[in-house]
């Protein structure tokens, strides 16, 4: 679909690019331009911070089902969380947006950074940034910090918001019915959005139920 937006071009006069996607949700928007723009991409899957594995699984294959419909490479990498966990050790009461998140960050993108200069890729992005939730500099700093390692290759800092983004990636999600996270992925986000519900009198959060444009109820 047009959404009116001018065509995405790659930094450098590069044609190829490796996305590192969160889940659909987030990711959706990012895909469709890239796939309008005629860009050669690839998902990269790689976040072994969600935790339960109930609901990694749920946000992979909604994930990977988008990617299919829009026939792009889907790269599913490890669910190495005793790595993930061991990263955070020490930080487990940091509060959002804080050093859990920014370790979390860049493990993920150092990992992804791997994958792209093992097979090729000389620019690599993330569609995290696109969330109101987060914090872009933050976001854009770990993915810099990890091409900083190779002499070769980029982060794209796009600003994935920008254009009525946020927005279109909702509308994609109804529209593809995505199964629809309540929390941001962690054990530790788990618990603290459910002590947050139970202060407002709600209940925890459940796995599986709700999905984008249907009743959840």
């Amino acid at each position: 679909m047009d959404t009116g937006r001018p065509a995405l071009t790659l930094p450098q006069g590069e044609s190829r690019v490796l996305l590192h996607s969160c889940c659909a949700p987030c990711a959706a928007d990012v895909m469709s331009e890239m796939t309008r723009s005629g860009i050669d991409y690839t998902i990269l899957f790689y976040n072994p911070n969600i935790h339960p594995q109930h609901e990694y699984e749920l946000r992979k294959s909604e994930n990977k089902r988008y990617a299919e419909k829009l026939g792009v490479p889907f790269v599913d990498l490890d669910y190495d969380t005793d790595n993930w966990f061991a990263r955070i050790k020490g930080m487990e009461y940091e509060p959002e947006r804080g050093a859990r998140c920014t370790a979390c960050f860049d493990m993920r993108f150092e990992r992804s950074a791997l994958y792209a200069v093992e097979h090729g890729y000389p620019i690599f992005t993330s569609s995290l940034g696109i969330s109101r939730w987060k914090d872009m500099e933050q976001i854009n700093g770990s993915g810099e910090r990890a091409a900083a390692r190779y002499p070769d290759l980029t982060y794209w800092t796009f600003n994935w918001r920008k254009g009525g983004g946020s927005a279109r990636t909702v509308e994609l999600s109804k529209q593809e019915q995505f199964y629809q996270q309540e929390y941001c992925g962690c054990v530790y986000s788990l618990r603290d959005t459910n002590l947050h519900r139970r202060a407002q009198g709600r209940e925890k959060i459940k796995f599986g139920v709700k999905f984008y444009g249907k009743d959840s109820s």
